[in-house]
């Protein structure tokens, strides 16, 4: 593939980022909201699968992978920040589909991406297969000619499997297997991250929760916290709410709202 010297930069920043300070990968759902993130001093950025399915008017899990990599390619030129892309379970449950969503976000400009062990028909990938979608992933990502970052998630605690012995057996196969970050969707409480973070070496990605600071995260030991889909609740939710308004009482106070979308655009 064909690498322009902009995702050289971009690869090289994000991998630095994972060797320096935690920090917080927020999650845009589309150019709009990737842009303001950026203008708003954000580092780098991770799509949102439920985010970017929301926009798609569908659910969770109702996206292709053509349209992952378009979504990836439209954020990518969004914003100068380094892309990290949700891939979900690599749109297939073979190794060889792992593989190939890598080589195909990679080629759309992103510089990272997940890998998730939890198959859309409902249950999660035994660990032996599970395994060898990381190790696929790996080499596909380690045969690209820039510094890829990949992610591997156990997604036991956010599929009805609230199993940390389990999860951490997964996380730190996973990163024998070459994962360069490992990341556990749904761990809510500073004792289970700390858990996880003690029991492997490379970096821990966590989503954040309401009931935890960064500062807790930081002190139970991951290095980067994501936000998923969240944001994008936030923003639906305050629409929804203005927009509720207006039916039942006419009320168009919410319409006064301003965002200083010269500033954030500018550039």
């Amino acid at each position: 593939m064909t690498v322009l010297p902009r995702q050289q930069t971009k690869a090289a920043e994000f991998h630095a980022l994972h060797a320096g300070p935690p920090f917080v990968i927020p999650n845009p759902w589309d150019a709009g909201s990737a842009r303001v993130l950026a203008a708003l001093g954000f580092k780098a950025l991770a799509t949102t699968s439920s985010g970017f399915a929301f926009t798609l008017g569908r659910l969770d899990g109702g996206v292709t992978l053509d349209e992952v990599v378009a979504h990836a390619a439209v954020l990518d030129q969004a914003t100068p920040l380094p892309l990290s892309v949700d891939l979900e379970n690599g749109y297939g449950p073979d190794p060889e589909h792992a593989a190939n969503a890598i080589q195909r976000i990679a080629e759309a400009g992103a510089v990272g991406g997940s890998i998730e062990d939890y198959d859309p028909s409902g249950k999660i990938y035994e660990l032996p297969l599970a395994v060898e979608r990381v190790a696929a992933a790996a080499q596909a990502a380690r045969s690209l000619p820039f510094p890829f970052v990949l992610t591997a998630r156990a997604e036991n605690h956010i599929r009805g499997h609230p199993e940390l012995k389990d999860t951490i057996v997964r996380l730190s196969a996973y990163e024998r297997a070459g994962a360069d970050v490992l990341y556990a969707p749904g761990l809510r409480s500073v004792e289970e991250i700390r858990s996880v973070c003690r029991a492997v070496s490379k970096p821990v990605n966590i989503l954040a929760v309401a009931g935890l600071s960064f500062d807790d995260v930081v002190a139970a030991g991951a290095r980067r916290i994501s936000v998923g889909g969240r944001l994008t609740w936030v923003a639906v939710s305050a629409m929804a709410q203005a927009a509720e308004a207006l039916r039942d009482h006419g009320d168009f106070s919410a319409l006064a709202a301003r965002v200083p979308l010269d500033e954030w655009f500018a550039g």
